[in-house]
């Protein structure tokens, strides 16, 4: 991934320690990232509130890619899929971390905090974001099935 092409990060109280931790990672390593919050720690917010603004300026194209983080991670990509043009993967694996994007051109990888040690998460992330999707017509074919659901799902 091109270093000068924004990412964003967005995680809610479950999630906010960790993202406090990628944060200086990801500008150490050049890195031009969008924090979307939450900007301090509150039991009480709803990771929607972060996630959601995240992947909209992923299907708007104003940032690369996107970090979601929460808890478990399932509710950032429930969340995050709910939005046109996104496709976010719950990551917990290196392997998973590059596949998504070579193959399925994943856009979004969702961490669960409570589920990955920060170690870890950062080295999913540094896969995540050096993987390049492949774009063979298997890959593409798949993709435009995908916007073909997503198309027919914004009718009803």
């Amino acid at each position: 991934m091109d270093k000068t092409k924004a990412i964003g990060i967005a995680a809610d109280h479950g999630g906010f320690t960790l993202k406090q931790a990628l944060l200086p990672l990801l500008k150490a390593a050049g890195y031009a990232v969008v924090d979307f919050g939450a900007f301090e720690l509150d039991n009480l917010d709803d990771f929607p509130d972060y996630v959601g603004p995240l992947a909209k300026a992923v299907a708007n194209g104003e940032i690369s890619r996107g970090l979601a983080i929460c808890g478990s991670g399932v509710g950032a990509c429930i969340v995050a899929n709910k939005i046109q043009g996104v496709r976010a993967a719950l990551i917990s694996d290196t392997f998973s971390a590059h596949q998504g994007v070579e193959d399925d051109n994943m856009n979004v990888m969702c961490l669960g905090s409570r589920v990955i040690g920060q170690a870890l998460a950062w080295e999913l992330v540094q896969t995540f974001l050096h993987a390049e999707f492949k774009g063979v017509e298997r890959f593409m074919r798949r993709l435009d099935k995908i916007a073909a659901i997503e198309k027919d799902r914004t009718k009803k």
